[in-house]
């Protein structure tokens, strides 16, 4: 799936930014977006019955859209703020890793904006080859970093599992459903078999937009393209994170993601996620309950940091004005 030279682009890509080999016509296809492949990639391997390791709080279709729709049984690994929003792995019964068909990775995170370093990765990987089962590391916010901050790809620890990657975030390009899966041949061609009776392909001409943006990267490091996003990002980072802990709403600044995952205020712990935000709704700011990301997500809520950083401001002043 995918033009020839799209595949030789994502390819390529992957060498210049991460080092990593990829045979263009076996370990690499064309996705019609990242949610696109996370949720086809169970069609063509989950069985009723299957166990999939899904992150919760995480992105929905992983457990519902992908696992719950093919039958199969999600197995909610929750994030934590004490573990750093990362699968706790020792925690799992070996009877469920045993059992265990796929799981989801997805860091940078959505929704908690964790990161999470290459020795973790490599441990994910250790049980994944201990209990025999593989990884779907959907790593969207992959360039999505500030300051110096560089996320890896699973593929530098292993190609035996997959990564999918998209411009949606890369290049602003969402609405135009672009991106690839990366990795374990076997894998790619099972993603490929479901596809061929699904879609067919991305238009060429939005393939070649993306070929262009991946051609910018000569190094790991962001080209201009790319950095002078993100540098209006982490302007709004900041204004936010500081913003709201200058009203007493202690909230972490994340390392990566347009998004900032708080715990709802002091003041307001009684009330669920979803009825904080009602109220925060009603002076005209909308953030998301986290309960919206699982159960694990409950007492939290994110941000998005898609606003001008003066509507930002204008939303502290409100946010000041209830608290």
């Amino acid at each position: 799936m995918g033009e020839e030279d799209y595949r030789k682009a994502v390819a390529k890509w992957n060498k210049v930014r991460y080092g990593v080999e990829l045979d263009y016509e076996t370990e690499v296809s064309h996705v019609m977006g990242g949610k696109e492949g996370v949720a086809n990639i169970a069609r063509a391997f989950i069985n009723p019955g299957d166990v999939v390791l899904c992150p919760n709080p995480g992105y929905p279709v992983y457990a519902n859209g992908a696992t719950k729709l093919c039958d199969g049984k999600p197995f909610l690994m929750p994030l934590k703020k004490e573990h750093n929003f990362l699968p706790d792995l020792e925690s799992i019964e070996s009877d469920i890793l045993r059992k265990a068909k796929m799981m989801y990775l997805n860091y940078p995170n959505n929704p908690t904006g964790a990161i999470a370093p290459r020795d973790y990765l490599k441990k994910a990987v250790d049980y994944a080859e201990d209990y025999n089962f593989f990884i779907v590391y959907d790593n969207p916010y992959s360039e999505f970093t500030f300051n110096d901050y560089i996320a890896p790809s699973i593929l530098q620890i292993s190609k035996e599992h997959v990564e999918i990657n998209s411009a949606s975030k890369m290049f602003n390009m969402t609405g135009f459903r672009c991106g690839w899966i990366a990795g374990n041949s076997y894998i790619v061609k099972g993603l490929r078999k479901i596809k061929s009776q699904i879609d067919s392909g991305g238009p060429k001409f939005i393939q070649k937009g993306v070929i262009k943006g991946l051609s910018e990267y000569k190094s790991e490091k962001k080209p201009d393209i790319i950095q002078k996003n993100m540098d209006i990002y982490q302007e709004r980072r900041d204004v936010l994170v500081k913003g709201l802990n200058d009203l007493g709403w202690t909230t972490d600044k994340p390392h990566a993601t347009f998004y900032v995952w708080t715990l709802v205020p002091e003041q307001y712990s009684e009330l669920s996620s979803a009825k904080f935000v009602e109220k925060l709704i009603n002076i005209g700011v909308i953030p998301t309950p986290g309960s919206g990301f699982g159960e694990y997500g409950e007492g939290f809520v994110r941000f998005a940091l898609t606003q001008p950083v003066e509507r930002i401001k204008e939303a502290l002043e409100r946010i000041e004005s209830m608290l």
